[in-house]
C-alpha cells in the first residue's frame, strides 16, 4: 500500500489525478488530499506519506517551501511537482529537492500513470534498502532504552562508582558532560510509554544523548557535549542545544515543561553529583515552565528560599493541577519557615494552616463541589503535632490532594482553544474554512492547532470540519426545503458535485437519496 499525498490550490486537479490514480492503481492506495501548504506540512507530519504530487504556485506558504519543510523531516519521500510554467528556475529549484519529477500543467493521464508507477518502484527500492536497517533498529530500540536506564540509575546513585564501563559501551568520548532533569506535568499511566516514546525520539534527534525511563513524572538525560575549547565554551555550547531541544519539547509535547541542567562536568566519579545539581536547577525552576542552568555564578549567588515565594509557587502547581510538584515545594517552603522563625514552631504552624486554607480555596474555585474532612480538622491537628516532619506529611498530602482534584476537573473540560476553534468553524460554516485561517482566529500557530485537534478530538482539522460540515448538511436536507446545491453552499462548498461525493463517502447515500429516507421515515 502506498500513501500518495495530492496538493493544489484547485480542487478540480485533485479531482483529476484522484480519478485516474484511483481508477488504475485500485486497491493499492490511500490517498490524502490539501488545498494548502500549511494542510499539506499539517498531513505529512500525522501520516506517513510515500508519494507527494505538489503544486507550485500555491497562496500563502507555496509548493517549493511547503516541500522543503517535508523533506527535512521526511527525505525519503517521492516528489513530483506540478506546475502551470515550464520554467528553468522552478525546474532546477525541484530539482535541488530532491524531486523525482516536474511535470507541467494540463497533465496527460498517461504521464499521470508512468509517474506513478515509477514513483512506486522507487518506494519499493527504498523500503527494500531500508528493511534490513529497520530490523536491526527494532532490536537496538528494545535493548538501548534499558542499558541507557541501567546507566542513569547507575550514574546518579551510585556515586560514579560504575559507570566507566557505561562511558565505554556507549563510546562517550566527549571531554564534557552534564545532566539534565525534564519533569513532564499532567501524565496519566496508559499514556506514559507513548509520550516517553516521543520525548525519546526529540532528545535523539538532536543529540548523542542517553535518556532513562519515567521515575514519576521526571526523566533525567545525560549529554556528552563536544570538546568546545574550554569549559565555558563547552557550557555555552550545551546551552545553546538543550534551549533547542526544550523548544522542540514544548511545541511537539506540552507547553509547561520543566528542566534543570547540571554544570558542564569532566570527572566521571562526580555523576552522581551532578545529577543532583540537575535536581537543584530544576528546583529552581518556575512553577509554569522554563530552563534553569546551574552554573558557579548561580551556586555563589543562590539565597535561602523565600516563603512567599514558595508559597507562590505552591499555589501555582495545585492550579497546574501537578500533585508530585506541590507535594516537593512544601519541603521547600518548610525550610523556609523554620529559616524565617527559628524555633517559634507555632509562628510556623500559623503560616502552614495559612497555606492551607489558600489551597482549598484554589481548589473550590475550580471545583465548587470539592470536599476534604481534613481540612475540617487541620486546625487542630495542626495545634496539637510539635513534630515539623510530620506537619510537613500531613500539609504535603493536602496539597497533593486538591492538585489531584483540580487535574480531575481540568481534564474533564475542553481545551479553550479548541472550543473556540470549533465555534469559529460553526460559526462561519459557510465561508472559506482553512487551518491557516482558524489558527489566526485564535492565535496559535497552524502546527500547533492541528496538533491539538489530533490530541483533543483523535482527527486531524480536516476531518473533523468535514464531519461538522455533514451533520449540518444532514440537518438542513432533514428541516428545510432548500435544494442540493443550496445545502452543500451553506456548508462551504461551492461545487455541489464535490460535496455529493464527500457525502456519499460518508453516509453511503447521494444527499437527493437521504432526504427521501428521512421524509418516508416521517
Amino acid at each position: 500500500m502506498y500513501n500518495i499525498l495530492l496538493t493544489d490550490d484547485e480542487q478540480i486537479m485533485i479531482d483529476s489525478l484522484k480519478f485516474i490514480i484511483e481508477k488504475n492503481f485500485p486497491g493499492q492506495v490511500d490517498l490524502y488530499f490539501s488545498l494548502s501548504g500549511p494542510d499539506a506540512l499539517c498531513i505529512a507530519a500525522q501520516n506517513r506519506i510515500d508519494i507527494i504530487f505538489m503544486d507550485i504556485n500555491m497562496p500563502g506558504l507555496d509548493g517549493l517551501e511547503t516541500l522543503k519543510c517535508i523533506t527535512q523531516s521526511k527525505p525519503d519521500t517521492v516528489i513530483i511537482i506540478l506546475s502551470a510554467f515550464d520554467r528553468f528556475q522552478y525546474a532546477q529549484e525541484a530539482v535541488n529537492l530532491g524531486a523525482y519529477k516536474y511535470l507541467t500543467k494540463p497533465v496527460n493521464r498517461n504521464t499521470v500513470i508512468e509517474t506513478v508507477r515509477g514513483a512506486m518502484n522507487l518506494v519499493d527500492r527504498m523500503r527494500g534498502r531500508l528493511s534490513n536497517e529497520v530490523e536491526l533498529h527494532k532490536k537496538l530500540d528494545l535493548v538501548s532504552p534499558m542499558v541507557e536506564s541501567d546507566f542513569i540509575y547507575s550514574a546518579a546513585f551510585s556515586g560514579g562508582k560504575d559507570v566507566s564501563d557505561y562511558f565505554s559501551y556507549f563510546n562517550v568520548t566527549e571531554p564534557y558532560w552534564c545532566f539534565c532533569c525534564l519533569e513532564i506535568s499532567h501524565i496519566e499511566s496508559k499514556n506514559q510509554y507513548e509520550l516517553y516514546l516521543r520525548i525519546r525520539d526529540i532528545l535523539k534527534s538532536k543529540s548523542r544523548c542517553l535518556v532513562g525511563s519515567f521515575m514519576l513524572n521526571r526523566i533525567a538525560v545525560f549529554f556528552p557535549i563536544a570538546d568546545g575549547g574550554s569549559r565555558d565554551a563547552a557550557t555555552a555550547q550545551m546551552k545553546i542545544q538543550i534551549a533547542d531541544i526544550y523548544r522542540l519539547l514544548s511545541i511537539n509535547i506540552c507547553y509547561g515543561i520543566r528542566a534543570g541542567v547540571s554544570r558542564s562536568e569532566t570527572d566521571r566519579q562526580r555523576t552522581t553529583a551532578a545529577y543532583n545539581d540537575a535536581l537543584d536547577a530544576l528546583n529552581r525552576t518556575p512553577p509554569d515552565g522554563g530552563i534553569f542552568f546551574e552554573d558557579d555564578t548561580g551556586r555563589k549567588s543562590e539565597k535561602n528560599p523565600d516563603a512567599g515565594e514558595t508559597a507562590e509557587k505552591i499555589f501555582a502547581r495545585v492550579r497546574a493541577g501537578d500533585a508530585n510538584g506541590a507535594s516537593l515545594l512544601v519541603d521547600s517552603y518548610c525550610i523556609a519557615l523554620s529559616q524565617k522563625y527559628g524555633g517559634e514552631l507555632d509562628k510556623v504552624k500559623n503560616a502552614l494552616f495559612e497555606l492551607l486554607v489558600n489551597v482549598r480555596n484554589i481548589t473550590t474555585e475550580i471545583d465548587n463541589t470539592y470536599h476534604n474532612e481534613a481540612f475540617s480538622n487541620a486546625f487542630s491537628i495542626l495545634s496539637s503535632e510539635n513534630d515539623l516532619s510530620a506537619l510537613e506529611q500531613f500539609v504535603q498530602n493536602r496539597c497533593s490532594e486538591c492538585a489531584s482534584d483540580v487535574l480531575r476537573v481540568s481534564s474533564d473540560l475542553e481545551n479553550p482553544i479548541i472550543e473556540k476553534a470549533c465555534a469559529f468553524m460553526t460559526e462561519h460554516m459557510p465561508e472559506d474554512i482553512s487551518l491557516e485561517r482558524t489558527a489566526q482566529e485564535v492565535n496559535v500557530s497552524p502546527f500547533y492547532l492541528s496538533k491539538l485537534f489530533k490530541e483533543e478530538k483523535n482527527e486531524n482539522f480536516i476531518t473533523y470540519l468535514t464531519g461538522l460540515r455533514m451533520e449540518k448538511a444532514c440537518a438542513l436536507l432533514k428541516e428545510s426545503r432548500a435544494s442540493v446545491k443550496e445545502v452543500s453552499a451553506s456548508v462551504g462548498y461551492n461545487d455541489q458535485n464535490y460535496f455529493s461525493r464527500l457525502f456519499r463517502n460518508k453516509f453511503g447515500m447521494t444527499p437527493t437519496e437521504f432526504r427521501d429516507l428521512s421524509k418516508n421515515s416521517i
